[in-house]
């Protein structure tokens, strides 16, 4: 029963997942109609909560881990279902929230509801390259120290932050920018290139603990906590570039 344990706490981040695309596709837009008779299109508040729940199961993909170590139980099988729930709550419900973004976008113009499905499907090229990474990940065992591309749970974290931004921004150029379908379409291209690449990224993963190697986390941190003070939400997606432009540094150096 003891080796069950982290496959459970592995389930539940699927659960997690799951519950999230359930938020995400469940509201849908919400469209109201102004005095001038102009349509007025938003993402309801409701899908906030999937953004939490994405954040919840980042922290239950932590401790899965961390507890078949604990335990010494680690397993095959264990890796194997922590790669299909990470491609359902890491790359399949963020991949829908973009889906859901795009759809925001193009609806701020006249029929733009009824736009195409060719012009939202690349929001799915996330999962897809997810799942390439995970799986590429799985056969690999020169990662124990450093990952090769950047890792899903945080590609899913930046998308699942999103929301966030979008609900609580106080500054107008936020929310036309999240409105910029051009936008998204670059997101998507390098959050995917990111993924199935091979550069170097950093893990908190060392062989000796030292403030050297902690160096370029620190810094992140920092960088982070100032930016979410001034833009609130947007610190994530600042951490998360800030994380892949010190990867390339740090790791050029070697400490």
């Amino acid at each position: 029963m003891k080796k069950e344990i982290p496959n459970i706490i592995t389930l539940l981040n699927l659960l997690l997942g799951s519950l999230a695309i359930v938020y995400i596709l469940q509201p849908g837009l919400t469209i109201t109609v102004n005095i001038e008779g102009e349509n007025l299109v938003s993402i309801p508040e409701r899908m906030m909560w999937a953004s939490w729940l994405i954040i919840a199961a980042a922290v239950v993909d932590f401790f899965d881990g961390f507890i078949a170590r604990l335990l010494n139980v680690p397993s095959e099988m264990g890796k194997q279902l922590d790669s299909l729930a990470d491609v359902v709550s890491f790359g399949v419900a963020p991949g829908l929230i973009v889906f859901q973004f795009l759809r925001l976008s193009f609806a701020q113009v006249p029929d733009g509801l009824d736009a195409s499905i060719i012009w939202l499907l690349p929001a799915l090229v996330i999962p897809c390259a997810g799942a390439y990474r995970l799986a590429r990940f799985n056969i690999d065992n020169t990662q124990q120290y450093g990952f090769k591309g950047v890792p899903i749970p945080a590609v899913g974290l930046l998308f699942a932050s999103f929301p966030m931004v979008y609900w609580y921004a106080q500054d107008v150029w936020i929310l036309k920018l999240l409105m910029n379908k051009w936008l998204w379409y670059a997101m998507i291209v390098i959050a995917c290139y990111l993924m199935v690449s091979t550069l170097p990224m950093l893990a908190l993963k060392f062989k000796e603990f030292t403030v050297k190697k902690m160096l370029p986390f620190i810094i992140i941190a920092v960088i982070s906590t100032i930016t979410a003070i001034v833009f609130g939400w947007l610190a994530v997606s600042v951490g998360f570039f800030a994380y892949v432009i010190l990867s390339l540094a740090f790791k050029q150096v070697e400490l």
